[in-house]
């Protein structure tokens, strides 16, 4: 092959790689989050295309898990902006603008000895939170949000209440409790980025 065949026929390989690059700089603008003019954070309508990092029983806490019926133990399932992910497994740090949903469910249980069918599983949603990082829109980069499941958008909780105290305390990656996504911790304690705090709190 000569020097001008062998020119062309990269072409189409670099012109992939420009598509695929130009394809993931517009995921990683497109997927963060989204604000009103007022401040209040808009809904992802396709949060749970994300990437799925953590599900948690009875794990809830606050006003949402206040509500559930009493006796009923919550499923928690978080989802995180799939660009921020990708970032995070690269460095073991969450980039700016990284979002992270938590959906609150309740559970439902299956009593059926007689063939060992016996456990729980997910039901109706109770709340919708969300934790957002935006290092010039929060004074310590990191803001929550309550987002009700019938509404497109929602309040950021007000900076006294108790979460931001707990996770800047009990979180082991900043402001995230990674030590309960056994994936994500090894790719932390891989890259040094995480802190040692205890399991429970």
């Amino acid at each position: 092959m000569n020097k001008h065949n062998a020119r062309w026929s990269l072409v189409p390989i670099l012109s992939l790689l420009a598509l695929q690059a130009g394809l993931a700089q517009s995921t990683a603008a497109t997927d963060g989050p989204q604000f009103t003019p007022e401040g209040q954070l808009v809904r992802p309508a396709d949060y749970r295309e994300w990437v799925t990092i953590g599900t948690g029983l009875s794990m809830a806490y606050g006003p949402v898990r206040d509500a559930l019926p009493a006796g009923e133990r919550p499923f928690t399932n978080v989802f995180v902006n799939p660009s921020s992910y990708r970032a995070f497994l690269r460095t073991g740090r969450w980039p700016d603008k990284t979002i992270f949903v938590l959906e609150i469910r309740g559970s439902v249980a299956v009593n059926k000895a007689a063939n060992g069918a016996n456990g729980l599983f997910q039901g109706e949603l109770h709340g919708i939170e969300a934790e957002v990082k935006d290092e010039t829109r929060f004074p310590g980069q990191w803001g929550f949000f309550g987002l009700d499941p019938s509404r497109p958008t929602g309040q950021q909780i007000p900076v006294g209440a108790s979460c931001y105290q707990c996770h800047a305390k009990n979180a082991a990656v900043e402001n995230t409790f990674v030590q309960f996504y056994p994936v994500l911790r090894d790719i932390a304690r891989e890259n040094q980025t995480f802190k040692n705090v205890p399991e429970t709190f």
